[in-house]
């Protein structure tokens, strides 16, 4: 029997590591006319999926390259069974997570800037509150690594349900409690309706004055304004962002001269580090697929995730 066609398209971002793991999954790669399967390989390309979809009428899954699937949830069918990149780059965004952490509590925005001898600033991560919200993969590698720091961990996810390692879980309604009770929030959240600009004035106000913020989400998760604003005035103590709004952020934002902010270009995972690991996905997906077993990273239509 000859193996199912998937598809990998656009092929101008066909990469040879998703071909070669739609082989190792069992799968051949061929055109969307013939494909029962597609594996989107570009999601900053979103206008070209109706058609590649358009013309591939046998394609019952389709594979998305990444976790946050914001710009492409329009396009979300109940025709289709769509899974996303979910767990995919948790290990090397926790890890980013815990570095922006440790950088902002041990004050390396204002030491990386001094052109002098300052003087001493910083607390220890060690024993420290974590607040996190998102319940998801990030999170849950991000618990494990701050195993060795001895903290004291508050989730606050959609549906609240224990966690390995995390001492308390919450539901949204108790948000500013759980921000309020934090030395560090990490946010680790998929954007949608129901998230976007979750961190606004009145969140930032329930946090404690000497608390950082780690955004390694999506930059529509905070209001810029009134970050800005919580920076300025000393309402926080500062904001380590892997994402921003706008994005990228536009020189000379008021963000990119600010001792209490620390931003990197979202680089929490690289294509670099990220590539290796979506082949793995996606090669046991079309495994999984072939033998009619159920699929890894589920988006959920009606949540857009």
């Amino acid at each position: 029997m000859e193996p199912p066609c998937i598809a990998v398209e656009p092929v101008c971002w066909r990469r040879p590591a998703l071909v070669d793991a739609v082989e190792a999954g069992g799968g051949r790669v061929g055109g969307p006319s013939e494909a029962e399967a597609l594996v989107w390989a570009e999601p900053a390309a979103p206008d070209r999926l109706p058609e590649v979809l358009a013309a591939g009428p046998g394609i019952e899954w389709v594979q998305l390259p990444y976790a946050g699937i914001e710009n492409l949830a329009h396009l979300l069918d109940r025709h289709h069974r769509w899974t996303c990149g979910k767990g995919v780059y948790a290990e090397p965004v926790a890890e980013h997570a815990l570095m922006l952490a440790l950088a902002g509590l041990r004050g390396m925005g204002s030491f990386a800037r001094a052109r002098h001898w300052s003087p001493p600033q910083g607390r220890n991560l060690l024993g420290s509150r974590v607040t996190v919200l998102g319940g998801g993969g990030i999170t849950g590698s991000l618990v494990r690594l701050l195993a060795p720091w001895d903290c004291r961990i508050t989730v606050m996810r959609r549906h609240p349900q224990s966690m390995v390692g995390v001492d308390l879980v919450v539901g949204p309604e108790r948000l500013h409690q759980a921000l309020g009770d934090a030395d560090v929030v990490v946010v680790a959240l998929a954007l949608t309706p129901h998230t976007a600009g979750i961190i606004d004035a009145d969140a930032l106000g329930a946090m404690a004055p000497h608390a950082w913020l780690v955004n390694v989400g999506r930059g529509g998760h905070v209001a810029t304004d009134d970050l800005v604003e919580a920076l300025t005035t000393g309402t926080i103590g500062g904001a380590a962002l892997d994402v921003t709004d706008p994005e990228p952020l536009p020189d000379r934002h008021p963000l990119w001269s600010m001792d209490n902010c620390l931003i990197t270009p979202h680089v929490g995972n690289t294509p670099e580090m990220g590539l290796e690991l979506l082949a793995r996905r996606v090669a046991e997906n079309v495994r999984r697929y072939i033998a009619d077993e159920e699929l890894l990273g589920p988006v959920d239509v009606d949540l857009g995730y």
